[in-house]
C-alpha cells in the first residue's frame, strides 16, 4: 500500500507538470493572439494615444539661407500637443506639401495619405517639406535629385531632431520622387535619420530617361509640364504668418529660373553627355544611385516597396542588391499608383483573386521597430517578400533571402518559323525550348511605326494617368510574334527575362521592343513585362555596381556602334522583372516590335527599314526565362514553424517527464 501511495503521488506530480506545461502553452498562445506581428499585420505592440492633432506651418532655413516651407503635425491631448518628445517621420515633397481644392479648402498631407493619420495617432510627429524651388519654398532648381537637394534633406532632418518636441529618432516616407529623396537624404548620412521606407523609386536616371538608349520622351515631357505647373501656376498654401502671401509670392518668383528635364534631356542622349552651361554630366551626378556610397556608409535602415507593374521594379531590386544597410523589400503586383482605375481588371485575371495587403500595418511595424525600439520581430523575417501572380491565394506571398532566387533555372525558349495559328502577326512564329537545327530560319519585317502599348501604360501611370493594358493581340498583329504550344504544365517565371536577338536592317540603327505575354485559351494576350534596346547601344560593358547578373549597356557616346550592313548583329538585353505562373493550357508569347509611338521616341525613316530577325542554327534568337519549378518555393511557413516548435517542446517535455518518472520509481524501489 505504501509503495502504491508513493507511485500515485509521482503520477499526480507528473499530471500537475503536464497540466502546467499545457497551461503555459495556452497562455503563450493567448499572448501571441494579442500581439501579432507579421507581414501586413501589426497588433498589440503599440497603441493609439490620441485621435487629435495640430498643424503648424513655417519656414526653416537650410545651410545656404534658402527657406523651405514645412508642415508639422503633432498629436494632441485635450487640445494641447503631447508633452513628451516623440519620433518624427517626414517627406521631402516635390508635389506640394499641401494644396487647395477648387472650392478653396485646404488639403494636407494627412488628407492625401490617410495612413499617416494612423501613424500620427500611434505617437509620431508627421511632417511634409516642399523641396527647394517647389511649392511654397524659396530657391531654384537646376535639375532633379541634385546634391544641393540632398544637403537640404540633411539640414531639415537635423533641424527636426533638435526641436524639444522631437526625441531625435527620425524616419522618412513617400513614393516615386518622394521615395527617391529618401535615398538621396540617406546618402548624406544625417546622424538622426534612423529609417526610411521608399516605394516605387528610381535607381538609375539614365536608364529611365533613355532605357536601352531610346528616349522616353512622352513621360519626360508630361512630367516636366506637370511640375512646371506645380512650381509656377497651381496655387499652394502659404505658411503660417504669411496671410498676405508676400513671402509666398517672393518664393514662387524664384521658381521662374527652374530647369526641367524636358529642357535638357533631348540634347543629352548618352550617359556621359555634358550640360554645356556648367559642364556636368547630369546622368552621373544627379542619378539617385550617385548616393550609393553615402548610403552604405550610413546606418540608415531601408524598407523598399516595389511593384511588378511599376516603372522601377528592376531599380528597386538594384537598390536591394547594392545596399549593405539593414533592409527589407516587398514586391507586390501593383502599378506605380496601385489604386489606379484599370489596375484590377488588368491584373486580376492573372492573379485569380482579389489581392489584399495592409501596407499601413507594415509601415507601422517598420517605424515602431526602428524609431521606437519595439521588438516586433520584423528584422528576424526573410529580407524579401514577393507576390507570384497565378499562385493559389495561400501560396502567392513568397519569401527569400537573396535575389535572383537561387531556385531559378534560366530556361531558353527559341524562335522558330511558324505558323502557330494563334495571331495574325507579320510572321506568327513559334516559340519552343528546342533550338533551331539546320533550318534557315529568319523573319523579315517592315518596320511599323504605329505599334504602341497605349496611353495607360506603366510609364504613363507614373504621372497619375490610369493604368490599363487591354488585349495585346491588336498590337501584336503589327509586329513579330513567337508563341508556344499550349503549356502541358504550370510554368513559374520569377525574375528577369533576358532576350537574345540576332538582327540586321537596311538602316544603320533601330529600336527593338520585346514584350512577354501570357495568352489564354480564348486568345486574349495578357501583358506581363517588356524591355527595349537601340541596336547602336548593344555593346555590353563591365557594370560599376551589382546589376543583378544582367547585361549592362553603359551608354557612353563612344560605346555606340552602327549595325553592320548585311550581317547579323547580336543584341542582348533584359526585360523588367516579373513573377507569374503561366497556367497549363495557356501559351507564352514573345512579341518583337520596332517602335512604341505612344511612349518612346524612335526616329522614323521613309520608307520604313526592312528588319530581319534570325533564328537558325548559327544565329539562335531566343528568350531566357527565369523558370522556377511550381512548388519549389512555398508560402510563408511561419505558422508551420510555430507548430513544429510546439511539438518539439512537448516531445522534450515527455522525454524529461519519462526520465523523471523512471528515476523516482527507481529511487522508491531502492528505498523499499
Amino acid at each position: 500500500m505504501k509503495g502504491n501511495s508513493k507511485k500515485a503521488r509521482i503520477i499526480c506530480s507528473a499530471l500537475i507538470l503536464i497540466i502546467s506545461l499545457t497551461c503555459l502553452l495556452v497562455e503563450q498562445g493567448r499572448s501571441e493572439e494579442e500581439k501579432v506581428s507579421k507581414p501586413g499585420l501589426h497588433t498589440g505592440y503599440s497603441r493609439s494615444i490620441t485621435e487629435e492633432w495640430v498643424r503648424i506651418s513655417r519656414y526653416v532655413p537650410v545651410r545656404d539661407g534658402t527657406k523651405l516651407a514645412v508642415d508639422i503635425f503633432r498629436p494632441t491631448q485635450d487640445g494641447e500637443p503631447v508633452s513628451q518628445p516623440l519620433p518624427l517621420i517626414w517627406t521631402h515633397n516635390r508635389y506640394h506639401r499641401a494644396r487647395f481644392t477648387e472650392e478653396g479648402k485646404l488639403v494636407t498631407i494627412l488628407d492625401m495619405h490617410g495612413w499617416l493619420q494612423t501613424i500620427l495617432k500611434h505617437g509620431y510627429i508627421v511632417a511634409s517639406v516642399d523641396v527647394r524651388g517647389g511649392g511654397a519654398s524659396y530657391g531654384t532648381r537646376s535639375g532633379p535629385f541634385t546634391p544641393v537637394e540632398a544637403q537640404d534633406a540633411y539640414d531639415i532632418t537635423e533641424w527636426f531632431a533638435a526641436q524639444p518636441w522631437c526625441d531625435g529618432n527620425i524616419g522618412m516616407y513617400g513614393g516615386s520622387y518622394l521615395g527617391i529623396t529618401q535615398y538621396t537624404a540617406a546618402g548624406t548620412a544625417p546622424p538622426h535619420l534612423k529609417a526610411i521606407m521608399p516605394s516605387m523609386s528610381m535607381f538609375d536616371l539614365y536608364s529611365f530617361t533613355y532605357p536601352g538608349g531610346v528616349f522616353q520622351d512622352d513621360f519626360i515631357n508630361a512630367w516636366s509640364r506637370l511640375v512646371l505647373q506645380l512650381d509656377n501656376e497651381i496655387p499652394v498654401p502659404p505658411v503660417d504668418g504669411d496671410a498676405e502671401q508676400k513671402m509666398l509670392a517672393q518664393a514662387r518668383k524664384e521658381h521662374n529660373a527652374n530647369r526641367y528635364p524636358k529642357d535638357f534631356a533631348p540634347a543629352l542622349p548618352f550617359r556621359n553627355s555634358l550640360l554645356e552651361d556648367n559642364q556636368i554630366m547630369p546622368y552621373l551626378l544627379w542619378s539617385p544611385n550617385a548616393s550609393l556610397k553615402g548610403i552604405n556608409d550610413s546606418e540608415v535602415a531601408i524598407y523598399q516597396v516595389a511593384g511588378w507593374y511599376d516603372l522601377w521594379p528592376r531599380d528597386m531590386l538594384a537598390w536591394f542588391n547594392t545596399i549593405d544597410n539593414p533592409q527589407k523589400i516587398i514586391i507586390t503586383p501593383w502599378c506605380h499608383s496601385h489604386g489606379s482605375p484599370g489596375w484590377l481588371e488588368t491584373v486580376r485575371p492573372l492573379i485569380g483573386f482579389d489581392m489584399k495587403f495592409d501596407l499601413q500595418a507594415e509601415r507601422l511595424r517598420w517605424y515602431d521597430y526602428w524609431l521606437k525600439g519595439i521588438d516586433n520581430g520584423i528584422m528576424r523575417e526573410p529580407e524579401i517578400l514577393y507576390f507570384t501572380m497565378g499562385a493559389p491565394e495561400n501560396e502567392a506571398w513568397r519569401t527569400a533571402s537573396r535575389w535572383p532566387l537561387p531556385e531559378v533555372r534560366p530556361t531558353s525558349f527559341y524562335f522558330h518559323d511558324g505558323p502557330s495559328g494563334t495571331v495574325r502577326s507579320s510572321n506568327d512564329g513559334i516559340l519552343k525550348q528546342e533550338p533551331p537545327d539546320r533550318e534557315p530560319g529568319q523573319t523579315n519585317y517592315t518596320v511599323d511605326y504605329s505599334t504602341s502599348t497605349g496611353h495607360s501604360t506603366r510609364w504613363f501611370n507614373g504621372i497619375g494617368v490610369d493604368f490599363r493594358y487591354p488585349d495585346m493581340s491588336p498590337n501584336d498583329s503589327k509586329a513579330m510574334t513567337f508563341t508556344t504550344l499550349p503549356l502541358e504544365e504550370d510554368t513559374e517565371v520569377t525574375g528577369h527575362p533576358v532576350v537574345i536577338l540576332w538582327v540586321s536592317s537596311t538602316a544603320d540603327d533601330g529600336d527593338f521592343f520585346v514584350y512577354l505575354e501570357e495568352v489564354d485559351p480564348d486568345g486574349y494576350s495578357h501583358y506581363l513585362t517588356e524591355g527595349v534596346l537601340r541596336a547602336s547601344h548593344r555593346k555590353i560593358s563591365k557594370p560599376p555596381y551589382d546589376t543583378l547578373e544582367l547585361p549592362y549597356h553603359r551608354g557612353f557616346k563612344e560605346d555606340t556602334v552602327p549595325l553592320p550592313k548585311g550581317e547579323p548583329a547580336k543584341l542582348v538585353f533584359d526585360l523588367l522583372p516579373t513573377s507569374n505562373i503561366f497556367n497549363a493550357g495557356h501559351r507564352i508569347r514573345v512579341t518583337v516590335a520596332c517602335a512604341d509611338q505612344s511612349n518612346f521616341l524612335t526616329p522614323e525613316h521613309s520608307p520604313p527599314p526592312q528588319v530581319t530577325v534570325y533564328h537558325n542554327s548559327d544565329h539562335r534568337s531566343s528568350i531566357s526565362l527565369p523558370v522556377v519549378a511550381v512548388g519549389a518555393i512555398g508560402a510563408d511557413s511561419t505558422a508551420l514553424f510555430i507548430v513544429i516548435g510546439v511539438v518539439i517542446v512537448l516531445i522534450f517535455a515527455v522525454i524529461l517527464l519519462s526520465i523523471f518518472l523512471k528515476s523516482r520509481l527507481k529511487t522508491e524501489s531502492n528505498t523499499q
